[in-house]
């Protein structure tokens, strides 16, 4: 079995609901967005998947997101748009462009992560 990763980056604002701290107040995150992939067939150039189509499908998701307030999307409206979330979010998304993609971890801060992936 192959796993392959790619990092991208978007930059937002959100607050948590239903949430008793500072975090119900409207904040923002640089986050860190990991997309992996993994199977065990690769291609005629011995790859899993091309490097390029994997970012250049994350980004397009990503730029949905960036520079907004995720409180104001259609997707988090009523919702609070934890970190697990997003992840889910950017997973389903993903997934809909690359069938292999194994989970999506989205970072808000150098030290705290959250992954989605199917079971």
């Amino acid at each position: 079995m192959y796993e392959i990763k790619t990092q991208a980056f978007f930059a937002a604002a959100h607050h948590l609901l239903n949430y008793d701290g500072a975090c119900e107040n409207q904040h923002g995150h640089n986050w860190m967005v990991e997309a992996y992939v993994q199977g065990d067939t690769l291609d005629k150039s011995n790859i899993l998947i091309d490097y390029k189509v994997l970012k250049r499908e994350l980004n397009t998701v990503l730029e949905y997101l960036d520079h907004k307030d995720l409180n104001e999307l259609p997707e988090f409206k009523n919702e609070s748009p934890s970190s697990e979330m997003i992840a889910n979010f950017i997973y389903w998304r993903l997934k809909e462009k690359i069938v292999q993609l194994s989970k999506v971890s989205v970072w808000e801060t150098q030290t705290s992560c959250c992954s989605y992936f199917e079971e």
